[in-house]
């Protein structure tokens, strides 16, 4: 039996999935082995190679039976895999500056392997799960993490771009200040930029810049009498889930600058589907109907032939990474004859 295999590799663990020819996934849920990015290409290619043997056998089928393997990891990197020369925060060994990573998983395993970054193969997913593998759709996904990810799928294909930065979507400048309640707010992201998607939307934007924000208007908030903010930001979604009036307002902002976000795509791709993703979405349905709701309240009035353009919220998020890696795999295998 002829599949693909999917690998997350994330800064702590590694995330893999297996599916065939007819677009099913051979493994329920996550199955992480840990990741060992922090020490270098070697022992972390050899990491993979030991997961994904390790993921064959709980899927039941023979590593010789994974005809191509789709790769995604964190930015930045090249649309083909090449890593920043500059490094970044999961490729911190020096090793890892300018390293073709696909090249040499591929090398390693013998077998093709595709690449994408986190963001993109989270969008895939959210579009596979709407429209399946072979659709000719457009979809906008945006996964709300640390930061915030997402990626543009035109005619069933990841946009990728020149370099590999293609949807970068977090990086996208925002008129947060018609946001009603954030007059005086000035969210700046890790990038240097002032207003962009990450700097409202994200759990960094909470520690960096909501929470402090909206303490100051609710001084009396249990969330005031934590010394350490990262651990108080944290707090705030599981909180906001559970009716806390601060806390739901932080995630109304949020809200709203996807809002005008979305309104954006939707004035520059017309797509098919909306789709939003990630931590923050994890949480209960009656919070995630209420966050969809806020999104739609945040969109200036739209075209009566777009307001009707719908805004789902991603199924298992956790896996979204490797399963999107999984099908860019089977795509190439499908072009190749592979499968």
């Amino acid at each position: 039996m002829q599949v693909v295999a999917g690998v997350d590799l994330g800064g702590t663990a590694i995330n893999y999935t297996l599916a065939n020819s007819q677009e099913q996934f051979l493994i329920e849920g996550l199955f992480e082995y840990p990741s060992l990015a922090k020490q270098g290409p070697d022992v972390c290619l050899r990491q993979i190679e030991d997961g994904l043997r390790n993921a064959a056998e709980k899927a039941n089928v023979l590593v010789s039976d994974i005809a191509a393997v789709g790769l995604d990891t964190p930015g930045p990197a090249s649309a083909a895999g090449l890593l920043s020369a500059k490094g970044s925060t999961n490729f911190v060994h020096p090793n890892w500056a300018g390293f073709d990573i696909r090249e040499a998983l591929a090398k390693r395993l013998g077998k093709p392997v595709t690449y994408l970054n986190d963001g993109n193969a989270g969008a895939l997913w959210g579009h596979f799960t709407i429209f399946g593998a072979n659709s000719r759709e457009t979809s906008i996904s945006v996964v709300i993490g640390t930061g915030l990810g997402g990626g543009i799928i035109i005619d069933g294909n990841v946009v990728k771009g020149r370099m590999g930065f293609g949807g970068e979507l977090g990086h996208v400048l925002i008129p947060y200040q018609s946001i009603p309640g954030t007059t005086g707010l000035t969210p700046e992201c890790n990038c240097g930029r002032i207003g962009d998607l990450e700097s409202v939307c994200s759990l960094t934007a909470i520690e960096k810049s909501l929470l402090p924000f909206f303490l100051a208007r609710y001084p009396g908030h249990d969330l005031a009498n934590l010394a350490d903010l990262h651990h108080a930001a944290k707090l705030v979604r599981g909180l906001a889930d559970r009716g806390d009036t601060m806390c739901r307002e932080i995630f109304r902002v949020q809200a709203h600058a996807l809002g005008l976000f979305f309104d954006e795509m939707i004035n520059t791709f017309d797509p098919d589907a909306l789709i939003v993703g990630g931590g923050a979405l994890e949480a209960s349905q009656e919070f995630q109907r209420w966050f969809i709701e806020e999104i739609r309240a945040g969109m200036p009035t739209q075209r009566e032939e777009q307001a009707d353009i719908p805004i789902l919220v991603m199924p298992h998020g956790d896996t979204a990474g490797a399963r999107g890696a999984a099908i860019e795999a089977l795509k190439l295998s499908r072009q190749s004859g592979l499968a």
